[in-house]
């Protein structure tokens, strides 16, 4: 890809990233194009329609998850604080405004090397000592679409108190 579409493409995705955010999945298109600096002409040449831009924007925002699990994995001292801050972090307001527009989307590769990468570090903190046996990788992703999915909605007090659900603690079954 040249270098101008490039950069198109990804003032597209971004301009895409903020109205979906304010306005849903519906977000119209001709806002979009006006956002990116572009014509409509070159938002439909690079995606040809609404799906496949959303697809577009699924994949990056799972990418960015990735990148934000490998962030956590590198800061914290051990697995189960990993967990716990990509959680924290995934749950920011902003971003549960896109996961919940993008929810009806598909990203299936990026989404199971995330869900493989998570199920390994929850495995990890499994094997600390640290987090519950009996949960998983797709648990704690219900979890993150329970606050994406309904943004403001679930008071941010409720996340603490779920991720202490899922810790290990002295005598706690």
């Amino acid at each position: 890809m040249r270098a101008d579409a490039r950069r198109n493409r990804d003032k597209i995705l971004e301009a895409a990233r903020d109205a979906v955010a304010e306005r849903g999945a519906d977000a119209p298109m001709e806002l979009i194009a006006r956002r990116a600096g572009v014509g409509v002409g070159t938002l439909y040449r690079r995606f040809p329609d609404r799906g496949v831009l959303l697809d577009a924007l699924a994949e990056q925002y799972v990418h960015e998850l990735l990148d934000s699990l490998d962030r956590a994995v590198a800061a914290e001292p051990g697995a189960w604080a990993a967990v716990r801050a990509f959680v924290v972090h995934t749950v920011d307001k902003g971003r549960g405004a896109i996961a919940a527009a993008l929810a009806g989307t598909t990203a299936p590769q990026a989404r199971q090397a995330l869900v493989l990468r998570l199920d390994e570090l929850v495995r990890q903190a499994q094997a600390d000592g640290a987090m519950r046996s009996d949960v998983g990788a797709d648990d704690l992703m219900e979890l993150l679409s329970v606050f994406a999915c309904h943004p403001g909605v679930i008071p941010e007090r409720f996340l603490p108190l779920m991720l202490d659900g899922l810790e290990m603690r002295p005598g706690k079954a």
